[in-house]
């Protein structure tokens, strides 16, 4: 997730993405649009759904990108 918010800061332009997902547990869809502020907007699904991104030990990392060590 980090690439479209470093990519806005050097170009000096604002950027957003949109995430497309869905719910673990019930399985219904999710859309969430985060921008280079990192101010986001729930599109579509629960309005307070939980969202966690993993610990990744980067000391430790021996992957080629954090997304493998997922």
């Amino acid at each position: 997730m980090a690439t479209p918010f470093v990519q806005g800061r050097l170009r000096k332009e604002p950027l957003s993405f949109v995430i497309k997902t869905e719910c673990n547990h019930c399985g219904k869809a999710i859309t969430i649009e985060i921008n280079t502020e990192m101010n986001y907007k729930i599109l579509r699904g629960p309005t307070n759904p939980l969202v966690f991104a993993p610990f990744v030990d980067f000391d430790k990392l021996t992957d080629p990108s954090i997304i493998d060590a997922f």
